[in-house]
């Protein structure tokens, strides 16, 4: 393995823990205090719900890619 694979297995990495806490982060504030304090209705609630899972499907769309860069440099 060459030191920029390292470089970007680990930016990769990096990458999907950022996009995992910032998506359950800003999920939780939006649902559980933003959006109840603004007096958005309830189906806001199941707008949220929808990005949050956009966002847990593209990390791992992203942890599946990872996965085989790792397989692939091992070789």
């Amino acid at each position: 393995m060459t030191r920029e694979q390292d470089q970007a297995i680990a930016a990769k990495g990096r990458h999907i823990a950022l996009v995992i806490a910032g998506t359950i982060s800003l999920w939780v504030a939006l649902s559980l205090f933003i959006g109840p304090m603004l007096g958005l209705p309830g189906r806001y609630a199941l707008l949220f719900d929808f990005a949050a899972l956009a966002g847990m499907i593209y990390a791992l769309v992203n942890i599946f890619q990872l996965w085989r860069m790792r397989r692939d440099s091992q070789r």
